[in-house]
């Protein structure tokens, strides 16, 4: 076994000896066809041994109350009805925080509109749907709290031990008033949702005592020991098998479908899959807080920042600690002594707050990179030049160094790759027929993290590498990238590497989230590796540096021998064990870009067009040249969306979304979607991880929108900070036709 904890960097390895050329290209997905032609399984198509029941859930059509009865007389003797599951005390009201021990359980209090309060059992989806419905809930509605300015003064600042916790150096207030310019303005951003094309599904069958679940999971050891929590039984008694997930963004770690699946399954002693409605998983899962950020810049006339401040407000449900942390992405990204980031937070009767994608810096660098771009103008720089001006030469919070920060370099190759030189900085100066043509920037910032990930590989004596670990590929290429890299550490093409991801029988893997998968599983994999190389150095009768592999040959001294020869007749393996440890201390580790963008603004009705927009990168080392710039485009598409379409209205008097759909919630579509164009600035960072990768797909989120609100600023002279930006925002302030 090779275990590496990152108490220091990683000495040489044999991928940066490799000679096999798969690493970095940009190589089709090794799961491509399966997706495309539909072999690839997801959860909801698990066809498990025995007959296979269906149950959907009942829901809370009251935000705040009590339960009186549940009567399920009518749907009871209903067609085809097996079940109806109300008095299980291990029923989950909703979707558990990560790093929950247990799924909230329903205790027939309400605190939350759409909380599950039943779940009925049939023989199929229709009959369980209607009867679910026949299912008659008698409540004792009690008033809400909904409304998070309205409640802003029993606000509370971070909890003990929170992510985030208050930041304060200097006095802001001091710099703001001896400054030579400065900005003071409030931002905010709606509430949000996952809206992952895969609705959570989960399928469970009980054998004796052994359960398997067959999951959509991003993060196997977060929601196993969950589910064994939920279920009161031993963990090792719980198998869970995740192959493929469509979309999770955060809110996949382990729903209340997985314990629902598993309950009803064991109940009726029948395999039993549970699929949450569209319009179920607004409120039954997690999203994102309303956010409501107040912004202060002090700077010297020559454009010196001298104080930033980052102050918001958030909501939450009554009793989850979890608050959207949303100065994350501003905490080391701009130099200035006095600064301020803070959070106070407001406990409300609704649908609690967890991670979604870029939980921070989505909507915290929304703000602050719009703030900038006022700033800029109030000095009269150009945006990317007060940028520049700013830039710490080491972590402004910490005095630490920075493992790499390549920031500037992306700021002045987006503008090449941009024309950003074409830009008229005057607001409504640049017409095409009825349209005004703007352009837009902002930074990019996401923090870094490495998670605890393990891998075994093994060499076969026909010359094939297997790895496993129960890492999850979410859509982001995992099956690829860590072919890639066994590959080139051990010599051989991809056609003679199987990666098997997904089953909580293989080693402990990072999971997906937080951008920290890949350059934690591909890790482990590298270690693992490293201890294979050796031994085939040792049975070469060479030194591991001296030896060079491939084309699945071992070539040292003057000899070339298949490495079929040095196996054998038995496999051989290695367990790799990576942990993070003091380098995320030692170093300042972050990822960072510049995003550009380009709109039109119909000078009559106020619609916005996005023509084009461009990313610059600089994430580590790229893996696959592919599978990365898909990772950006995806995030920068997300970005669109948070700037232009995405708000779960949240209605104040039941507590409830009204757009609990994807026809009602909008996200961008084929047709908003423009020319993107993603570029990264390579530079292995040996300090954040063995593997010398960062994170790519919350970064690209980061930014973005900021870019499209500064670009239609510039168009029209209409300067928004309440998102999404619609017309009735935008048409009032259009200049003159």
């Amino acid at each position: 076994m090779s275990e590496h904890k990152m108490d220091a960097d990683y000495g040489p390895s044999a991928l940066d000896r490799g000679v096999q050329g798969l690493l970095g290209k940009g190589l089709d997905r090794t799961d491509g066809i399966a997706k495309v032609t539909g072999a690839a399984v997801y959860a909801a198509e698990q066809r498990p041994k025995g007959k296979l029941a269906y149950g959907y859930a009942v829901t809370a059509t009251i935000a705040v109350g009590t339960v009186k009865s549940v009567d399920t007389t009518a749907a009871i003797s209903m067609p085809g009805v097996i079940h109806i599951v109300s008095d299980d005390p291990r029923l989950p009201s909703e979707s558990p925080n990560i790093g929950a021990e247990m799924a909230p359980r329903f205790d027939g209090v309400v605190e939350s509109y759409g909380q599950i309060i039943a779940l009925v059992l049939a023989e199929s989806f229709e009959q369980a749907r209607a009867a679910a419905l026949a299912v008659a809930v008698e409540y004792v509605p009690q008033k809400g709290q909904f409304d998070t300015i309205a409640e802003v003064a029993a606000a509370k600042p971070p909890h003990e031990g929170a992510m985030l916790p208050d930041v304060v150096v200097g006095d802001v207030d001091a710099a703001m008033a001896s400054a030579d310019v400065s900005h003071d303005a409030t931002y905010t951003t709606p509430y949000q949702v996952h809206a992952a094309m895969e609705p959570h599904a989960a399928v469970a069958e009980w054998d004796g005592d052994d359960l398997t679940l067959y999951g959509s999971i991003q993060i196997m050891r977060a929601a196993r020991p969950l589910l064994a929590k939920s279920l009161e039984i031993d963990i090792a008694r719980v198998r869970m098998i995740s192959p493929f997930i469509g979309g999770g963004f955060g809110g996949k770690i382990g729903g209340p479908e997985i314990v629902l699946a598993a309950i009803a399954a064991q109940a009726i002693g029948r395999p039993v899959k549970v699929a949450l409605t569209r319009q179920q998983l607004f409120h039954s899962i997690f999203g994102r807080s309303d956010t409501h950020q107040r912004i202060r810049l002090a700077a010297t006339a020559d454009g010196k920042l001298t104080g930033i401040a980052q102050d918001s407000i958030v909501s939450q449900k009554v009793g989850v600690s979890f608050f959207e942390p949303v100065a994350l992405g501003a905490l080391s990204l701009y130099a200035g002594a006095a600064r301020s980031f803070t959070t106070r937070v407001v406990r409300l009767n609704i649908t609690r707050a967890g991670a979604v994608r870029a939980p921070g810096e989505a909507v915290g660098m929304m703000a602050l990179e719009t703030a900038m771009d006022e700033m800029a103008e109030k000095l009269g720089l150009d945006p990317i030049a007060f940028r520049k001006l700013n830039e710490p030469e080491v972590d402004p919070m910490r005095g630490v160094p920075f493992s790499t920060r390549r920031l500037v370099d992306c700021l002045d190759d987006g503008a090449k790759r941009f024309g950003w030189e074409k830009r008229v900085p005057t607001p409504g100066a640049v017409r095409e027929g009825g349209w005004l043509i703007g352009m837009g920037m902002a930074t990019a910032a996401r923090v870094n993290f490495l998670a605890n990930s393990d891998a075994r590989v093994r060499l076969t004596p026909d010359g094939m590498a297997e790895v496993e670990t129960d890492m999850t590929d979410i859509g982001t290429g995992t099956y690829t990238i860590l072919a890639q890299i066994a590959g080139e550490m051990l010599g051989l093409p991809m056609e003679r590497v199987r990666v098997f991801l997904g089953d909580s029988n293989h080693p402990d893997g990072a999971g997906s989230g937080g951008s920290f998968g890949a350059a934690s599983s591909g890790s482990a994999v590298q270690l693992a590796c490293d201890d294979l190389v050796a031994e085939l150095a040792r049975r070469m009768d060479a030194k591991a540096e001296d030896m060079t592999l491939k084309d699945g040959h071992a070539i040292a001294g003057n000899r070339r021998v298949p490495i079929t020869d040095l196996i054998g007749d038995e496999a051989i393996e290695a367990m790799g064990v990576l942990r993070p440890g003091k380098n995320s201390r030692a170093y300042s580790q972050g990822t960072h870009g510049a995003q550009f963008a380009e709109v039109a603004v119909n000078a009559v009705t106020g619609e916005v067009r996005v023509r084009r927009m461009l990313g610059v990168f600089d994430c580590g080392r790229i893996l696959n040249a592919k599978t990365a710039r898909s990772q950006a485009l995806g995030g920068m598409i997300w970005g669109l969306g948070y700037a232009l379409h995405e708000h779960a209205v949240l209605d104040q008097r039941s507590g409830s979304y009204v757009n609990r759909d994807l026809g009602e919630y909008h996200i961008p579509v084929n047709a908003d979607v423009p020319q993107i164009e993603a570029y990264f600035i390579e530079e292995v960072d040996h300090h954040a991880s063995p593997v010398g990768a960062k994170g790519i797909g919350e970064l690209g989120i980061s930014g973005a929108g900021a870019a499209i609100t500064n670009a239609i600023y510039n168009a029209c002279g209409v300067r928004v900070r309440d998102w999404p930006m619609t017309l009735d925002q935008i048409l009032p302030g259009l200049p003159p036709v």
